[in-house]
């Protein structure tokens, strides 16, 4: 997708300015500078922070500051990643590694990095107690990898438990990149480390407050970088990693996500225990996150592309050879559905290599037996595949191997127990003494964790399930609302009202349309007795322009156009602002009650409303701007400034309703584009086609959507139906493509 939030981003990107301790430069007594001041005295102390992988490339970047001029650089803990190698790169473009991780803090997602380096520019760190609601600020860092950028907002909020921890909030948009940058005061102290903490706006984000980064100075945990290297990694005496994705442990678990750079995001790490000689059995418990994971055992692996695996893919069991790097030198040797199989939660994968046979188990259920014998030794260890994020736990190799694993009886049996459990009280004793009875705390545990996620599922499912139905029924409606009857419905012919509110009902089930309706009634007989008896076209539009703009003070959205707010009829009459369309058809609806004759015209980029005042062409009226009467010429000047288009007479042809509502949902789709919300981009497109079944280009966007969020049957029916017509400016082979990947879905 092509999104608006791109170039907002680059626009609203931050830099970092930071404060230091010892030779800082002292500027607590300055009075305020201007932002240009300012950037200009504490830039050389902004860094760009950047971990490497093994081959030595780029895999993170954000910001960070000078706080000592003997190389103490401050910054996010999550911006340095685990066990990576780290570079400090300086304003004037020199490169510093990270010779120590001189103080960590977990819990406020905090570092302080050392750097072999003298006399860099450090600055003051300020007191973030000391911060007022309302105090404007400047923030520095590099957002999306455009360094040195800055940005200038206000302290909005003090937060004293934002994930557990206290927050400034800022009015400020934080992107990727930005995490570690410092948030300073007029005179150029440091009262915050930004980081990347919400996505509920875009131009909302948070910082730490600096205080919680002075205890780490005073007593430090300094840990040399070659010790750092091994935090979190693999035991290297034990496991043998292969390629770029990390591979690490913790809490007796090892957990590994990110694409390998084998085929199909395939990566691997290799057991460096002894293999017995068969009868032997090597086994694992196994969780994804992803319901189209793959993940699992890998054994009679030579070190490099053969092995065999026998592993959970997409919900079904596999048994594969792998000969070579590709899909063409994999063998599926056996793939079914099992009862066994949990697809939320832990299973346990075991393999018995005997007597020229294979024997692959799940949660003690046997699914394959196989006497391929291609591969008759080899290392055993652990695979994942594609963009699966998986944990494992109790590998093992040897004669005989056990774990966690209840029977189904017992498992169905622990279940019962919890059906009814009541939701108004605590668990009783008596229920906890029954769990118990059934299994040991650690394996009842485990199912009652996982039988949680598997109700929190569903419930999401479930509320999912209720928007798509709301939103089905106004497609329907939608759909009846602009039937033709003897040719195409007209503006005058629908409800306006009604159409737009039913935009609004898409995504808000509680949504009174009754309430709206009245309401505008209301509005329509109010300004009626406004005007004079027997009033003129000219005096019509006078009053309505006055009961509409100066006494109930509706305006164009200036400050937030992108909200989805300005395309919702009921917040737009809430809060009498909005998008030039929707401001527009309220002013075309209110006029229609009082018998004044007004078209929608859709410029290019701009809606405005052309009133009929006698024998003469309509009046250009900029409803979005109070009202104000638009010549020919400033509407030509408008479409050439906003689109870069050629004046076209046809501009001024009036909009049917059908046109009008089509126009509003495709505003709310740019907005759901713009905030990468494929299903609430789904419920418009959905609206779309549903007025207008004919769009192939829709159909290819709602296909692409299907393939986004894994609705495989209706991506093929869209790419189908594309090609079945093949309408002009569309890539059929693109088409082609697209419908590979969907039936490539179906096969995983």
């Amino acid at each position: 997708m092509h999104t608006l939030r791109d170039t907002i981003r680059v626009i609203a990107a931050l830099v970092g300015i930071v404060a230091g301790l010892t030779h800082s430069v002292c500027i607590a007594d300055d009075p305020n500078l201007t932002v240009e001041q300012l950037v200009e005295r504490v830039k050389p102390s902004v860094v760009v922070v950047t971990f490497s992988g093994r081959d030595g490339g780029q895999l993170g970047l954000g910001s960070g500051f000078v706080i000592d001029s003997g190389g103490l650089i401050a910054t996010n803990l999550h911006v340095i990643g685990e066990a990576r190698p780290i570079m400090v790169r300086t304003h004037d473009g020199k490169k510093y590694p990270v010779v120590e991780v001189h103080a960590t803090d977990r819990t406020h997602d905090l570092a302080i990095l050392r750097v072999e380096a003298d006399g860099l520019p450090a600055l003051e760190l300020g007191d973030s107690d000391t911060l007022k609601q309302g105090q404007s600020v400047v923030a520095l860092g590099n957002p999306l990898g455009l360094e040195h950028s800055v940005v200038q907002g206000v302290v909005s909020g003090l937060r004293e438990d934002v994930d557990g921890r206290p927050m400034i909030q800022l009015a400020i948009p934080i992107e990727r990149g930005n995490s570690g940058g410092p948030l300073v005061d007029m005179q150029g102290r440091v009262h915050g480390l930004l980081t990347l903490k919400s996505q509920v706006t875009q131009n909302l984000g948070y910082a730490a407050p600096v205080n919680d980064l002075k205890p780490m100075l005073e007593q430090p945990n300094p840990v040399p970088l070659s010790r750092w290297l091994t935090i979190g990694t693999l035991n290297p005496r034990l496991w043998d990693v292969r390629d770029d994705v990390q591979w690490r442990q913790r809490a007796g678990r090892i957990l590994v996500d990110g694409r390998g750079q084998g085929f199909g995001g395939r990566t691997f790490v290799l057991s460096k225990r002894e293999i017995p000689e068969p009868p032997y059995e090597v086994a694992v418990t196994v969780r994804m996150d992803e319901p189209d994971g793959a993940a699992g055992l890998i054994f009679h692996a030579d070190g490099g592309e053969r092995h065999y695996g026998f592993y959970p893919s997409s919900g079904k069991l596999r048994f594969t050879r792998f000969d070579g790097p590709g899909v063409y030198s994999w063998k599926v040797l056996g793939e079914k559905e099992v009862d066994a199989y949990r697809k939320e939660g832990w299973n346990r994968l075991r393999v018995r290599v005997a007597d020229g046979l294979f024997q692959c188990f799940c949660n003690e259920e046997l699914v394959f037996e196989s006497s391929d014998m291609q591969f008759t030794e080899g290392q055993a260890g652990l695979a994942k595949f594609r963009h699966t994020t998986a944990q494992f736990k109790q590998f093992a190799v040897g004669t005989e191997v056990s774990g966690d694993s209840l029977s189904a009886e017992t498992r169905e049996a622990l279940e019962q127990l919890v059906v009814d459990i009541p939701t108004d009280r605590a668990p009783t004793n008596a229920l906890i003494d029954q769990v118990l009875a059934q299994a040991k705390s650690s394996t009842a545990g485990n199912i009652l964790h996982e039988r949680a996620r598997q109700l929190e599922r569903q419930a999401a499912r479930l509320r999912e399930l209720a928007q798509a139905v709301q939103a089905e029924s106004v497609v329907q409606q939608l759909s009846q609302l602009f039937a033709p009857s003897d040719g195409e419905a007209a503006t005058s012919d629908v409800d306006l009202v009604h159409a737009a509110l039913l935009l609004a009902a898409i995504d808000n089930s509680e949504l009174d349309l009754d309430s709206y309706r009245e309401q505008v009634d209301e509005m329509a007989d109010e300004l009626s007795s406004l005007l004079p008896d027997d009033p003129s076209d000219t005096e019509k539009m006078e009053t309505l322009h006055s009961y509409l703009f100066d006494e109930l003070g509706y305006h164009g959205s200036r400050t937030n156009y992108g909200s989805a707010s300005n395309s919702y009829l009921n917040e737009v009459i809430d809060d009498r602002e909005g998008l030039p369309i929707t401001l527009s058809l309220l002013y075309m609806e209110l006029a229609r009650r009082i018998e004044l004759t007004v078209d929608g015209v859709g410029l290019p980029g701009h809606f405005v409303v052309g009133v009929h005042l006698g024998d003469e062409s309509p009046q250009l009226v900029d409803v979005f701007d109070r009202g104000s009467l638009m010549t020919l010429d400033a509407a030509k000047e408008r479409v050439q400034s906003l689109s870069g288009r050629p004046w076209n007479d046809e501009y001024l042809a009036p909009y049917t309703g059908q046109q009008i509502i089509v126009r509003m949902l495709r505003n709310l789709l740019s907005v759901a584009n713009g905030k990468e919300d494929p299903e609430a981009a789904l419920r418009y497109v959905n609206s779309l086609l549903a007025l207008e079944p004919d769009s192939a280009t829709d159909r290819m966007f709602r296909a692409v959507l299907c393939y986004n969020t894994s609705r495989v049957e209706q991506g093929l029916e869209d790419v189908d139906w594309v090609l079945k017509r093949e309408p002009e400016g569309i890539d059929l082979r693109r088409v082609e493509q697209l419908r590979g990947l969907l039936n490539r879905m179906v096969s995983d």
